[in-house]
C-alpha cells in the first residue's frame, strides 16, 4: 500500500463565476481501520484563502504548520495579503525544498485574489510540480472517482448556490466509492464578501 494512501482522503476544489469551493472527507484512518471522522484538512490561510492537503496525517499537519509561517513572513515583507498565485508559489517551494525526502502530501489551492476577486484553484504533486486548470482540481485516495463525478457535475459560471450542490454530489457520490475515505465532509464556499462553511453528512460504514 502506498504511503500517500496509509492514512486515506479526499479533496476537491471547483471554480465558479466570482466564487471557488473546496470540501474535503473528515475521516482519519489507519488503512482500512477508522479511527476518528473529525480529522481537518482544510485549512485558512487568509481571508480568502484555504489550503487542503491529503495524504499522511502526520505531514499534513506539518505542512499546514509551515505553509502558515511562510505566508505571515511574506505578508509582514511585502506589506499585503498573499495573493493566491504567490501561495502557490509558496508551497511550490516548501516541497521541493524537500524533494529528496518529500512530504507525503498533495496540496489543493483555492481562493480569490485580494484586490480583484479573481477566482483561482490549483494543485501540486509532492515535489511541488503545480498545476493551474480552469474548471476543477481533485486530490487523495479517490482521485479517479472524483475526476468523474467533477467532469458530469461541474458546469462554467455557476453562482455559489449551484457551486455547492456540485461539489457536494461530487465528493459525497466519490467517496462512496472509497474505502479509505468519507464518514461526512465539509465545504467551504469563498465570495469576495464571506465564506460560508457547511458540513454533510455521508455514509458512515
Amino acid at each position: 500500500m502506498s504511503i500517500m494512501s496509509y492514512n486515506g482522503s479526499a479533496l476537491v476544489a471547483m471554480k465558479g463565476k466570482d466564487c471557488v469551493a473546496i470540501a474535503s472527507d473528515l475521516r482519519y484512518g489507519i488503512q482500512l481501520q477508522t479511527v476518528a471522522f473529525d480529522f481537518e484538512k482544510i485549512f485558512q490561510i487568509s481571508d480568502k484563502l484555504y489550503l487542503g492537503l491529503s495524504g499522511l496525517a502526520t505531514d499534513i499537519q506539518t505542512v499546514s504548520n509551515l505553509a502558515k509561517f511562510r505566508t505571515n513572513l511574506y505578508e509582514l515583507r511585502e506589506n499585503r495579503k498573499v495573493s493566491p498565485k504567490a501561495f502557490m508559489n509558496i508551497m511550490s517551494n516548501i516541497l521541493y525544498g524537500r524533494r529528496f525526502g518529500p512530504y507525503f502530501v498533495e496540496p489543493i489551492i483555492c481562493g480569490l485574489h485580494p484586490k480583484t476577486n479573481e477566482p483561482y484553484i490549483a494543485s501540486c504533486d509532492l515535489i511541488g510540480c503545480p498545476m493551474e486548470p480552469e474548471d476543477f482540481v481533485v486530490g487523495g485516495t479517490c482521485s479517479e472517482q472524483l475526476y468523474g463525478m467533477c467532469e458530469v457535475v461541474w458546469e462554467p459560471d455557476m453562482g455559489p448556490d449551484d457551486l455547492f450542490e456540485s461539489i457536494s454530489q461530487a465528493l459525497l457520490n466519490a467517496q462512496d466509492r472509497d474505502c479509505m475515505a468519507g464518514w461526512g465532509a465539509v465545504v467551504h464556499i469563498i465570495e469576495k464578501d464571506k465564506v460560508t462553511t457547511r458540513k454533510l453528512k455521508g455514509r458512515m460504514d
